[in-house]
């Protein structure tokens, strides 16, 4: 367990069960702590617990890319890999797409050409992303999942929960509602973090942080 977490923790001699500290005290405001989910101000109840989540899992992604140069950032594993920086384009792709589907309420892949050729490489990957996306520094890449991010949030701030729970009755998994379409979204950027991690511990003269 992280010291952070540990700090606030006791055993109990009597037991020894991990119990809370009487010590820790939250403060009123909860919702100026990140390692508090719950409602966020601007939300309702349910997306607002939903963006606190989302945002958590940002920085599983954001974190340990901090300093990656852009060699690293193109850096393939093998012939058949994805680069670290190929996959932060794909996490701001999927959320583009289901921006567009759920948002504006657009049949999934009937977007524009215009939009198919910005954002099918990175959402497909492969060998059109291998050969397409390569050359930008870090805050290429930032920027582009920031400028998402954005979008998401406004947009969510425009809807409440009866719209967060709405079902798709057409959508390719079965009946699906908004709310899993975009908890899709958030353990997606979950999963990629792993492969973006493995990666990075990978990546030619690559240094494990100092404790």
């Amino acid at each position: 367990m992280p010291q952070s977490r540990r700090s606030f923790l006791r055993t109990s001699s009597a037991a020894g069960l991990m119990l809370p500290s009487l010590a820790y005290a939250a403060p009123t405001d909860m919702t100026i702590l990140p390692n508090v989910l719950g409602p966020r101000p601007g939300y309702t109840p349910q997306i607002g617990t939903f963006v606190s989540q989302l945002t958590w899992m940002r920085g599983a992604v954001t974190g340990p890319v901090k300093g990656l140069t852009q060699p690293q950032l193109d850096w393939l594993l093998d012939k058949n890999a994805n680069s670290i920086g190929a996959l932060l384009l794909h996490l701001a792709a999927t959320e583009t797409y289901y921006q567009m589907n759920t948002f504006d309420g657009m049949k999934w892949g009937s977007w524009s050409p215009e939009i198919k050729k910005q954002w099918d490489p990175a959402m497909n990957l492969g060998d059109s992303g291998r050969s397409t996306i390569k050359g930008h520094n870090l805050d290429f890449y930032l920027e582009q999942l920031q400028a998402v991010r954005e979008k998401s949030l406004a947009e969510f701030k425009k809807r409440d929960d009866a719209w967060f729970m709405a079902v798709d009755q057409s959508w390719g998994w079965g009946p699906t509602n908004n709310f899993c379409k975009w908890f899709h979204v958030c353990e997606h950027e979950s999963h990629h973090a792993g492969q973006i991690d493995l990666l990075i511990k990978r990546t030619p003269g690559y240094q494990p942080p100092k404790d």
